[in-house]
C-alpha cells in the first residue's frame, strides 16, 4: 500500500495537474495547484526544458502518485501486463484502474484512494458478499461491491455521498445509494481514465 506522509499538495503541484489525493478539497478555492503556480522548491526559475527523459519519468510518476503505489508494484503491473496480448500501455492502465480502492473511489464511497484504503483496511467493503481488506485487489466484470450493513459503516461512507453521489464510469454501475452497493459491468478500458496520462510514455521508459 503506498503511504505518503509529507504534504501531498507538493505532489499535485509537482505534477503540475490535480491527482485529487484530499477528495472534494481539490476541488475547492483553497486547492494548492490552482493558488500556486509552478512546481515546488525554491530554485524553480533554474529549471529548464525537460528532456526526453524527463518527461516519460513526470508521466509515470504522475500515475503512481494517482493510484498511491510504490515503483516495486508499479514495476509488477508492468510486468503483468507486458505479458498480455494487445497493447502493453492500455493492458497497465486497466489493471490500476480495477485496483479495489480505486473502484471505491470511483464509487464515491470514499472522497479519495487514501481514505478509500483505509476503508478497505479496516474491513468496511464487501466483495459478492465476503469481507476482503485488500486495496490492491483487482476487481473483475460481475464483481458487487458493497459497504458492510452495519452503522458505523454505513456512517462512514454517507458522509461522504451527503452532497449527491459523483458520476461514476462507464465499466461501473452503482446499483444502490442506501445500502451503498455498485457493480464491475466490463474491463476499463483506456477512455475510462480520467487522469490526463500517455500510457505509451510510460511504456518506453520502462522498456529500456
Amino acid at each position: 500500500m503506498g503511504r505518503n506522509t509529507g504534504p501531498v499538495c507538493r505532489l499535485c503541484r509537482r505534477e503540475g495537474t490535480k491527482l485529487f489525493l484530499k477528495g472534494t478539497r481539490c476541488d475547492t478555492p483553497k486547492c494548492a495547484v490552482d493558488r500556486r503556480e509552478g512546481v515546488p522548491g525554491m530554485h524553480q526559475y533554474r529549471r529548464g526544458k525537460a528532456s526526453e527523459y524527463a518527461i516519460r519519468l513526470r508521466e509515470k510518476q504522475k500515475v503512481k502518485r494517482y493510484y498511491g503505489i510504490f515503483e516495486r508494484q508499479f514495476r509488477k503491473y508492468y510486468a503483468e501486463a507486458n505479458r498480455r496480448a494487445g497493447n502493453t500501455g492500455d493492458a497497465l492502465m486497466s489493471l490500476l484502474e480495477r485496483r479495489l480502492d480505486n473502484v471505491v473511489t470511483r464509487l464515491g464511497f470514499a472522497a479519495s484512494r487514501p481514505q478509500a484504503r483505509q476503508i478497505i483496511r479496516h474491513g468496511h467493503i464487501l466483495i459478492n458478499g465476503r469481507k476482503l481488506d485488500i486495496p490492491s485487489y483487482l476487481v473483475c466484470p460481475g464483481d458487487q461491491i458493497q459497504v458492510k450493513n452495519r452503522d458505523h459503516s454505513r456512517k462512514l461512507v454517507s458522509s461522504n455521498m451527503a452532497e449527491g453521489p459523483p458520476p461514476v464510469p462507464e465499466w461501473l454501475d452503482r446499483l444502490s445509494v442506501d445500502p451503498p452497493e455498485g457493480r464491475v459491468t466490463r474491463m476499463p478500458s483506456t477512455q475510462d481514465i480520467s487522469l490526463p496520462v500517455t500510457p505509451q510514455l510510460i511504456i518506453e521508459l520502462l522498456s529500456r
